[in-house]
């Protein structure tokens, strides 16, 4: 609150998301942000909430930078998207759901039910751009396992049925944050963390984000650590951190 209402400096981060190639279709980490955010004075519908936003927010983005005009960028076209994975549900993470309504959006049933919660839009969580119009959400639970791989997250959710791309509760940024691991054979594993930390950095030091519940972070942080030491090579790609060279040198 007190940097919020005095503080007179801001940190640069990118606001990234992540496209997968898969045999049964294309699949998105994150949605990125919505340029309305920025260009339309009433995409937020609180006062109190919009006040923080300037004071907490300095966004740098122009009208076209859609999640359309961002996978088209890569020779990606919106109508493949067959799912999209969002990691927690701030603003920033699934902004471009509009472009792609044929799409399963994918989220945890801990992440779901903060939209039931008074005045979830305080936590940054804005019902009426998450609620939209045809938009397909599937709140999924997190089985209990035994395979000694996932055992310390208490389970794991397996998105396409083949092992290669698997969800993870990872807690403490919200208390439903997910994270997804990318295995592909011959390839360095990937495990997008979303907000988990804002860089690789802060999650190997124990630095925790300005948002979430600190021991929860902590907690999994070890677990994600403990991940990297099972699965030897495996890159931590959070989505505001700024990525040295294209990720596909990873994978």
């Amino acid at each position: 609150m007190l940097w919020a209402l005095f503080s007179r400096s801001w940190v640069d981060v990118p606001i990234n998301f992540f496209a997968i190639e898969h045999p049964q279709g294309l699949v998105l980490f994150d949605a990125g942000l919505d340029p309305g955010v920025q260009n339309d004075r009433e995409y937020v519908k609180d006062p109190i909430v919009r006040f923080f936003m300037r004071r907490l927010f300095r966004l740098k983005m122009n009208p076209k930078e859609t999640l359309a005009n961002k996978l088209a960028e890569k020779g990606l076209e919106t109508s493949r998207v067959k799912k999209v994975v969002i990691s927690h549900l701030h603003f920033d993470h699934h902004g471009g759901i509009a472009d792609v309504p044929q799409a399963e959006l994918i989220i945890s049933s801990d992440e779901w039910e903060k939209l039931s919660e008074t005045h979830p839009e305080r936590e940054f969580i804005f019902k009426e751009h998450i609620e939209i119009r045809g938009a397909r959400w599937f709140p999924v639970d997190f089985p209990d396992t035994r395979d000694p791989l996932f055992e310390p997250f208490g389970g794991y959710y397996d998105l396409m049925d083949d092992g290669s791309l698997t969800l993870l509760p990872t807690p403490g940024h919200t208390p439903g944050s997910l994270s997804m691991l990318i295995r592909v054979e011959g390839k360095s594993p990937l495990l997008l963390v979303g907000d988990l930390a804002y860089n690789r950095e802060m999650l190997m030091e124990d630095r925790v984000p300005g948002i979430g519940e600190k021991e929860q972070l902590l907690a999994t942080f070890e677990k994600v650590r403990g991940l990297q030491k099972r699965l030897p090579g495996m890159v931590i790609l959070p989505a505001h951190d700024f990525m040295n060279g294209d990720i596909s040198d990873f994978c």
